[in-house]
Order: C-alpha cells, then structure tokens, then sequence
C-alpha cells in the first residue's frame, strides 16, 4: 500500500511531503497487522514563500485573526498540500491514483493542552476536501483531536510510527527532535510492548525562538540562524538562563506538549530588551543564550526522565540539527552520551514526521489504535483521524 504524509510544522518553514510503502500482513478479521515494513519512495520538502510563511505566522502570533482569516487560510493550506502531495507523487513516479491515502496533519495554529482537570483543545488548518478534490486521493486529517477527547494531550502523535521506524534490536535510543518546538521519543531495544515499552514528550523549545531572534537582528535578512553563525559570536548570559529556566513548562511532568503560545515572537519580545531590530552585534548573546536554553532545556529533561530508563545512543532530527551551535550545546549537556545525527538512520531523519503521518494514515485505513496513551495521557488506544473519501475512480 502506497501512502502519503503531509506535515507543516511549528518552524512554519514549509510543508514536508513523504510517500511510502507499506507492507504488512493481516490481523484479526482481515485488519493491517500492527508491525508494518515500511520503505521511503520519496521525500520533498516545499519551502513557503514569504508571503504564505508571513500569512501563518500572523495568524498563530498576532492574536488579530478574523475568522474570516481563519476560514481563507485552511483552504488555501488545502490547496499548498495538495501541490505538496502531487510533487512527491510526480517525484517517485507514481501515479496519484495508486496512492491508498493521504495524511495529512495540516498546520497548528493553536494547541491547549488539558490542565487542572480542564480538556484540551487543538487546530490544524487545511481543508482535507480541498486536499481530496484537487489530487483525488482519501484523505485522513485532524489526527489530534480524537487524543485529547480521550483526556490526552493530543500530542506527540509520532511515537508509534517512531517505533516502527527507529527500534534497534539490542540499544535503547532516544530521538530528539528540533523543529520549531523540541519533542523526544525514547525507544528501549527491541521495542518490547510493555507499559514503559515508549516515552515521548515535547521537552521545550526547538528552533522557534532562535528563528525569530534571527529574523529580528538582521531586519529578515535571515529566516534563522545559519550554521549558528550568531549563537557562536555571542557569549551566554548566564543570569538571563537562569530565569529562563524557571519558565513553569519545563517543571511540568509528561505527559507534556507545548507550542509557539508558549515559545513564540511573543515570549520572545519578552525579553530583547533595548535591542534593535537590523543590528546583529546587538543580538548575538540573545541567540547564544537562546541556543544554551534550548539545550539546557533538553538536559533536564532527559536527567529527569529519559536517562533514568537507559540510554545508550541519541539521535538529533528536525531542522535544529543542522545547526553547528546548538547540536554542540546539546552534547554538551548530554556528555557522555553518544550524539549522532539523524542521517545515520536508516529513515531520512527530515522525512521523520511526514513518514509517521503517512503510516498514522495507513492505521486508520486498518482501524488500528495509534496513539500512545503512555506518552499522551489519553485514557486509552483511539484511532486517530477522520476520512475524506478521494474520487471516485471510474473504468
């Protein structure tokens, strides 16, 4: 079975587009069977054009939306999907009518985790009908939103894929991703199924807070902060960690998951102080302080949850792996602990959350639970996402 994993992440850098095979035997009654093989045909990434990543950001940062806004813009993400998922077709060589499903998980733009005995609530944009119309392929969406009815937090939703794609037979690893928040998925060997069998929360900020500080020194010069360049000028300002530590997120116990309504422009206008915008030497200490908050963040989470369960090897995915200074913050604070980067995986780590939408996609045709109430808090396994059919195939 060939299917389709679409993602737009909270780097708001483009939309990630996955196509993979899928091959597993039959379960009870006919069903997929829970431990699929899957192989990556193809993978592309569409960067947004400035005008599209703006138009997001907008919406997410500014608090001003209209729902006149909001309703614009799902449908449009629609159509940016559907382009996404034609051009990994027309790259593998497949033709769209071959494609089992799409999943898509469609752009954040707002996400409240359940707290104090209140329920969650998440949104994703992009219209799955429009998605459906322009390739003609079935759609799964909003994948999120039956977690967190169950009491969950509605994320990280990529673990169970994560354990298809990622065990190793005889070393638990630990994947830590940095796209525009941080997340990681610890995987003991073997992938044994048992309660303690994955961990995976999100452990603070990724990328999100370098990127806009980037933005802001060079007057959007730079979407992000190129090979660390400015984090490896600057010099850490160690009260300013200090505080930034104390934000109550990182004092949370997983199940956990937050987002750019906690580390966005916002948090970050916080606290720049008197520095202004187009003036990079003004700014360097801020990025290099950023970075070192990124991956302290990450060093105390693991300290307190992930090492305590045995680690031998962790792997850097997202785009915040390519970044020379915050991949060396964070081995830092890991030492001794082998960091390897992502591309030593047999996956193509960048194709790591769309490939674990396409294979959410492929539970749902199977009606296989897919979440992972150990890493959510969901009071159960749930099926996750609903259906839009494609069309209607004729001849």
């Amino acid at each position: 079975m060939k299917v389709i994993g679409l993602m737009s992440g909270t780097s708001l850098d483009g939309i990630d587009a996955a196509l993979l095979e899928v091959r597993g035997d039959e379960g009870p009654a006919g069903s997929p069977a829970a431990d699929p093989a899957a192989t990556l045909l193809a993978y592309r990434s569409e960067a947004y054009p400035a005008e599209r990543r703006e138009a997001l950001r907008a919406l997410i940062e500014n608090g001003l939306a209209t729902l006149e806004d909001v309703s614009r813009l799902n449908v449009r993400l629609g159509t940016w999907m559907a382009e996404a998922a034609l051009g990994v077709c027309e790259a593998a060589g497949t033709d769209p009518a071959d494609v089992a499903a799409i999943g898509a998980h469609g752009q954040t733009v707002w996400h409240d985790p359940p707290a104090a005995g209140r329920r969650g609530s998440t949104l994703q944009l992009g219209d799955a009908a429009t998605l459906a119309e322009r390739t003609g392929i079935p759609v799964v969406s909003d994948f999120r939103s039956r977690d967190m009815a169950a009491g969950g937090q509605g994320a990280p939703l990529v673990p169970w894929a994560d354990r298809i794609l990622f065990t190793a037979p005889d070393r638990a690893r630990a994947l830590q991703n940095l796209g525009g928040m941080g997340n990681v998925t610890w995987l003991p060997a073997g992938g044994a199924r048992a309660p303690d069998a994955c961990l995976a929360f999100d452990t603070g900020p990724g990328v999100a807070l370098l990127d806009a500080a980037a933005e802001l020194a060079t007057a959007g010069a730079l979407r992000f902060d190129a090979e660390g360049a400015l984090a490896l000028r600057g010099a850490v300002d160690e009260p300013l960690l200090r505080r930034l530590m104390v934000h109550p997120f990182l004092a949370e116990t997983p199940p956990r998951s937050t987002g750019r309504e906690s580390f966005g422009r916002p948090f970050l206008l916080e606290i720049v102080g008197d520095r202004e915008p187009g003036r990079p030497e003004a700014w360097v200490d801020l990025i290099a302080t950023l970075t070192a908050f990124t991956a302290r963040a990450i060093g105390d989470a693991y300290r307190r949850w992930v090492l305590p369960r045995g680690v031998d090897e962790v792997f850097l995915t997202g785009g915040g792996a390519h970044n020379p200074a915050l991949r060396r913050a964070i081995e830092s604070e890991l030492a001794p602990l082998p960091v390897r980067p992502g591309n030593t995986l047999d996956f193509d780590p960048d194709a790591r959350e769309a490939g674990a939408f396409a294979l959410l996609a492929w539970a749902h045709l199977g009606a296989l639970p897919a979440n992972v109430p150990e890493a959510t808090g969901a009071s159960g396994p749930r099926v996750l996402g609903s259906l839009t059919p494609g069309a209607e195939r004729r001849g």
